[in-house]
């Protein structure tokens, strides 16, 4: 009995002629999206996205007014690097879509460990205070979390 192996999906994906064609778009937006994050400032990429590439034309779908009226302002500086980088690009479409999850502020920063040594120092502290008091239970969390 003849064993059969499983095939990559990748040799899938391209003997299928319209799946084909689908990845190679995916592709090209993958692409684009990663050009259009390079060209703009990190505010308008988290407030925007490369929504769709046909006929030369990228759509770009923003999350308010004011970000999709800025990138119609970069529209041509981003034409000129989306051709440089080697997509062929002729127009920049810039499309309101609320729903696009973005954030005003920046991501949060992840918080810094605690060193022995400051471990050391707050389980101090926090044995020094009073039994029961506040800042000694927060204390001795703090410490019990960082480990």
């Amino acid at each position: 009995m003849k064993r059969r192996f499983a095939r990559p999906i990748v040799d899938c994906l391209q003997d299928d002629g319209a799946l084909s064609r689908l990845t190679a778009h995916a592709g090209q937006l993958l692409k684009l999206q990663r050009i259009y994050e390079d060209a703009v400032p990190a505010m308008l990429a988290r407030s925007s996205r490369i929504a769709n590439l046909k006929l030369g034309r990228v759509v770009i779908h923003a999350a308010s007014g004011a970000v999709a009226s800025k990138l119609r302002q970069l529209a041509p500086r981003l034409i000129d690097r989306f051709v440089m980088e080697g997509c062929k690009t002729t127009e920049i479409l810039v499309k309101v879509q609320p729903s696009i999850t973005t954030s005003s502020r920046p991501p949060p920063k992840q918080a810094a460990s605690i060193g022995i040594r400051q471990k050391q120092a707050l389980t101090s502290l926090a044995e020094q205070l009073p039994e029961g008091d506040r800042l000694g239970v927060a204390l001795r969390r703090l410490v019990e979390r960082s480990r």
